[in-house]
């Protein structure tokens, strides 16, 4: 009988970009995988690589405690009828839901992926000190604290590794695997294309996530060279751009818009340089690393997650958060001098492969699975 894993996360589009290959790679390895989450357009991508799913609707923003307590009650019920012996939650609210409802189901073994600290902790009042989010911080600190009181602790960055730290997570259950990796053989170095210069930036259309200011500064660098947005307007995220920005944008001639794309290596190989001018906290960009093993050079954010991907002078430019005046200035400095774009891309390569690899996150992830010892067997350490 094979062990059974489980994976929660909150929808079914953010697994099969970020966790599908770990849960190939699992499955390769002799578990049992199936992933509990919200069906929406690509459970089915899913269960065509042979795991099953189970639907559960979860609120990704919601903070109501009723509706908090309902998903754990579902989900323990999940948990029950399932009887895994290892449960993988992704992200902040799996991770709290899932950790409660391991505890009613009696789940033994749980692994937490931190995957970024969200746009409570973007906020730059400190969790001490209060200011507007301070409450809510303090508030969700205590929950994290108690959701995080056993099992192992994947972090994305040193920055989320020292604040997981302070909340009293023991550092030998801390793992800082980087992200969900990179396939440095499906996101290959590529020419820069002829003609004008193309920046792009692929993401949800999120305020936090930097769109006003790319747009400035594809305003103060017009006619320098092409902006693109790739990515789509986040329904139901009170941070989304809405669809009569995005057009006025257009109309104005400010930005194009490529709409979501799913073929993100040649999406970056039409761009000459690639942007996230984020100020959410993140994890780790899975952008930033496909644009990095696509030979990009990167302009981003000094900001926890952004920084650990692109180091200034190194594979790309940092600028300071919700600074759109900087931002213009570094991109036109790569705009310039394509000799400095060209090394940094190559660079950035460099690293997709040496730190970056899906190879690498899987072979550190796996070994966190604890597998059971059955009737009969040796457990083998």
């Amino acid at each position: 009988m094979k062990p059974h894993l489980v994976y929660l996360v909150t929808e079914d589009w953010y697994f099969v970009s970020h966790r599908l290959v770990l849960a190939e790679a699992a499955r390769a390895a002799g578990w049992e995988v199936t992933v509990v989450t919200r069906c929406t357009q690509a459970w089915h991508e899913i269960e065509a690589a042979g795991i099953a799913v189970v639907p559960l609707a979860m609120d990704r923003r919601g903070l109501n405690p009723y509706g908090l307590a309902r998903e754990v009650v579902a989900l323990a019920r999940i948990y029950r009828r399932l009887r895994p012996d290892v449960v993988h939650h992704v992200a902040l609210r799996p991770v709290v839901v899932g950790s409660l409802a391991a505890r009613l189901a009696r789940v033994s073994r749980v692994i937490s992926a931190i995957a970024g600290l969200g746009y409570v902790w973007t906020e730059r009042s400190s969790l001490v000190s209060g200011g507007s989010f301070g409450w809510l911080r303090l508030t969700l600190g205590g929950v994290l604290r108690l959701a995080l009181a056993r099992g192992a602790v994947i972090v994305q960055n040193p920055d989320d590794l020292e604040a997981v730290a302070a909340l009293g997570v023991a550092r030998q259950r801390l793992h800082l695997i980087p992200g969900a990796g990179v396939d440095v053989s499906r996101f290959t170095h590529q020419p820069e294309p002829d003609g004008m210069p193309v920046v792009l930036m692929a993401s949800r259309l999120l305020r936090d996530k930097g769109v006003a200011e790319f747009v400035a500064a594809a305003r103060a660098l017009r006619g320098r060279a092409r902006f693109v947005l790739a990515g789509a307007p986040d329904e139901g995220n009170p941070a989304s751009v809405t669809a009569d920005e995005l057009a006025a944008w257009v109309r104005e001639g400010a930005i194009d818009w490529w709409g979501s794309r799913a073929n993100m290596p040649e999406v970056l190989s039409q761009a000459h340089i690639v942007c996230l001018p984020s100020s959410y906290r993140e994890g780790l960009p899975k952008v930033l690393l496909e644009a990095m093993a696509c030979g990009r050079a990167c302009v981003t954010t000094d900001t926890p997650g952004c920084r650990d991907a692109v180091r200034h002078g190194d594979n790309g430019l940092l600028v300071p958060e919700r600074d759109a005046e900087a931002l213009a200035a570094a991109i036109g400095v790569l705009l310039e001098n394509a000799p400095m774009r060209h090394k940094m891309g190559a660079r950035g390569r460099e690293r997709a492969i040496a730190e970056f690899s899906t190879d690498r996150v899987i072979t550190a992830t796996l070994a966190l699975y604890p597998r059971p010892v059955r009737s009969g067997e040796t457990e083998v350490r």
